[in-house]
């Protein structure tokens, strides 16, 4: 509650954020804003869909990573989706789809940088986006359907996702088990079949896609080692998630890998503790990282900010320079939160 009420009081009443941007006719069709204080040169941009188990999403998820690298001079663009029931899975493609392509092509508007968009995604968010982004990359390879453009992947500079479940075959039984049951889910997913149309890992195997699965910009996702929520590998009884997936789009000819972190479960990524290993084919690194509601440093964040600020000096200087997150959260509220967190 401590780090919500001040993370509240910023999406509220901060001039630098933009709420309830209009995208589209659909009840749920509108962003966040996010912006940097200093409007000078084009920022780059992040376009970040919000996870919440497919039922219960919304961009103001998104609040404390908008502040944060809008602090750091970029613009960040949570986009909202219908939800079940207003929407099955297919709603929410086409919802985040529609909202990439009005981030695409209005961001010179707010100051954006045009050359440098990423996408992000965190939980059902990552899921969802990743089935906006290929969705799109099968359109762009079969102009024959004559189907209408309004966005690009090339538009793209990378694809983040975190804590994301990317073989939906796989995860009906463990969702079940977890409350999540399986009619329901099958009715998010639009029947057994929306299991294969909606789950990317199935889709990239698919050799006649494969000049589609070529268009994708490079993907980097983000997993915790302790996410029972939607485990990352087989140690964790199911063989799937980030590590199959990225597996799988090597295997297609992608440019993808894996950052595990060690010990975290399926929210740390985005709020709590742990440390971080960076799997690179058979390489691992182990470094030590703060999170986001602790204050000081955290490896995702910098991550994503290097990532995002490559090829800038000056923007790469002034985050070395740059002083440790204050904290928002007392320490032994967050130890409490994650003992109880059902996730």
């Amino acid at each position: 509650m401590p780090g919500f009420l001040q993370v509240a009081y910023y999406y509220f009443f901060s001039s630098q954020v933009r709420r309830s941007v209009v995208y589209g006719d659909q009840p749920r069709n509108r962003l966040d804003l996010f912006l940097p204080a200093n409007s000078g040169e084009p920022k780059p941009v992040v376009i970040f869909v919000t996870g919440g188990a497919w039922i219960i999403g919304y961009k103001a998820w998104g609040s404390l990573l908008g502040q944060q690298l809008a602090e750091r001079d970029i613009i960040v663009a949570c986009i909202d989706y219908r939800n079940f029931p207003q929407g099955t899975i297919g709603d929410m493609v086409e919802d985040t789809s529609q909202g990439i392509s009005f981030v695409c092509n209005h961001l010179t508007e707010y100051g954006g940088d045009p050359n440098r968009i990423y996408l992000m995604g965190q939980s059902a968010g990552a899921h969802i986006s990743a089935c906006a982004l290929l969705e799109q990359a099968i359109k762009e390879s079969e102009p024959e359907k004559g189907e209408s453009i309004t966005w690009s992947v090339s538009q793209l500079k990378a694809y983040f996702g975190l804590s994301g479940g990317y073989n939906l075959p796989n995860l009906v039984d463990h969702f079940n088990n977890r409350g999540l049951y399986r009619s329901i889910f099958l009715s998010i997913m639009e029947g057994e079949q929306g299991l294969q149309r909606f789950s990317p890992e199935v889709q990239i195997q698919d050799k006649s896609i494969r000049d589609a699965v070529s268009r994708l910009p490079p993907i980097t996702l983000f997993h915790g080692t302790s996410d029972y929520s939607i485990p990352s590998d087989a140690r964790y009884l199911l063989i799937f998630c980030s590590k199959t997936f990225v597996d799988a789009l090597q295997r297609a000819g992608a440019q993808a890998k894996l950052v595990l972190y060690e010990g975290k479960t399926h929210t740390d990524l985005f709020l709590q503790q742990g440390g971080l290993v960076l799997q690179s084919n058979p390489q691992l690194f182990g470094h030590s990282m703060q999170d986001p509601l602790r204050g000081g440093k955290d490896e995702l964040f910098d991550h994503l900010v290097s990532v995002i600020h490559a090829g800038d000096k000056e923007a790469l200087d002034k985050d070395a320079m740059a002083p440790p997150r204050r904290r928002l959260v007392p320490e032994f509220l967050l130890k409490l939160a994650r003992k109880i967190s059902p996730f």
